[in-house]
C-alpha cells in the first residue's frame, strides 16, 4: 500500500526512509517472494504477512533495533514509479548506546529496484538518521563475502573494511564467514 511523504523520517530525490509498520505486511511479503532470486543465499526476508508480521514485531518493539523502509518518490523519471511503494529495507540491529554507541546494519533491496541506486541513496539517509537524531557513533556491516553487491553498497557509502570473521553468522543451514565493514559517525563527515 503506498504511503505519502509526509509519513517519511527524511527523504532524498529518489527515496524517503520510515519505519515498518505492521500495515506494511501485504506489500513487503509480496515484495520478498518477488525478489527470492536476488536475495539467496544472502538473506531470507519474510515473504508471508504472517512472517512479515513476526519480523516486524521485532524492529517496532524491541528498542535494540531500528527498522527503515526504503520507498521510492515518484518522478516522471523512474519509468512511472509508485509513490511510496517499497524498494528495500535497512535494519539497525544490536544497538547499545552508553560509550559504545554503535548498531549492526543489515539491508535489502527488492528485485524491482535493484541496481537504480535507491538503496545507496536510502543507505545514506538512514545514516544521516543514525548519526544525527539517533546519536549513533559507528555502524557495522557483516557481509558474507561472494556478496558483491552488498559489499559495493557498503564501500560506495563509505565503509571501511576492518577485518573478516570466519564462521561469524548462521544463514541458510550453515555458519558462515563474514567480512567487516564500519563507519564512524567523523568518517561520515570528513568523507
Amino acid at each position: 500500500m503506498p504511503h505519502t511523504a509526509s509519513r517519511y523520517l527524511t527523504e532524498g530525490p529518489r527515496v524517503g526512509i520510515r519505519h515498518f509498520t505492521y500495515d506494511d505486511g501485504v506489500e513487503f511479503a509480496a515484495r520478498a517472494r518477488e525478489s527470492k532470486a536476488l536475495h539467496q543465499p544472502w538473506l531470507f526476508p519474510p515473504d508471508t504477512p504472517t512472517a512479515y508480521t513476526a519480523y516486524a514485531s521485532r524492529l517496532i518493539e524491541d528498542p535494540t533495533k531500528a527498522g527503515f523502509l526504503v520507498c521510492e518518490k515518484a518522478s516522471g523519471q523512474d519509468g512511472g514509479a509508485v509513490d511510496g511503494a517499497i524498494a528495500g529495507f535497512i535494519n539497525i540491529n544490536n544497538i547499545v548506546e552508553g560509550g559504545f554507541r554503535c548498531g549492526a546494519l543489515g539491508y535489502g533491496a527488492f528485485a524491482h529496484a535493484a541496481g537504480r541506486g535507491l538503496m545507496r541513496e536510502g543507505l545514506n539517509l538512514v545514516m544521516d538518521h543514525a548519526f544525527g537524531p539517533m546519536r549513533l557513533h559507528r555502524l557495522e556491516i557483516n557481509v558474507q563475502p561472494r556478496n558483491a553487491a552488498s559489499i559495493a553498497l557498503a564501500r560506495s557509502c563509505g565503509f571501511r573494511l576492518e577485518g573478516f570473521s570466519p564462521d561469524m553468522i548462521f544463514i541458510d543451514g550453515a555458519w558462515r564467514d563474514h567480512e567487516r565493514w564500519a563507519i564512524t559517525a567523523e568518517m561520515r563527515t570528513s568523507g
